[in-house]
């Protein structure tokens, strides 16, 4: 059964801590951390059951791959581990210079570095 309120929650603590890309005379910052990119980079799927699957997270993202993680699995057990989750998850991205964006109402999706993911400009953000 998938909580209806899930994808708000998820907005809600990544717009806590939305990053914004800065920009210094046309050219955009980039973390002092590079990402560890040998070969291809990959798009893979997970899904969340603990927090103890985080550091896996974190290893893919360092690999240079993008990941779109279903984390309704561990909201099925605690809405709190979720929060605990996304905040570490998007201050680890944010430390690396990577994305993160919620992706419907039970995914998110996590970016290396070097993959920014795109956002429409609202009238509130012009």
């Amino acid at each position: 059964m998938i909580n209806p309120d899930l994808g708000k929650k998820i907005e809600r603590i990544l717009g806590k801590g939305k990053r914004e890309t800065v920009e210094e005379e046309g050219e955009e910052k980039q973390a002092s951390q590079p990402t560890t990119t040998v070969g291809k980079i990959y798009v893979k799927a997970l899904s969340l059951h603990s927090l103890e699957e985080l550091d896996k997270i974190k290893d893919e993202i360092k690999l240079g791959n993008i990941l779109i993680v279903k984390v309704e699995p561990l909201a099925e057990k605690s809405i709190e581990d979720v929060k605990r989750a996304i905040n570490e998850l998007s201050e680890f991205i944010g430390s690396i210079g990577g994305d993160i964006a919620r992706l419907g109402e039970e995914r998110i999706v996590l970016t290396p570095p070097n993959i920014q993911i795109w956002r429409e400009k609202t009238q509130a953000s012009m």
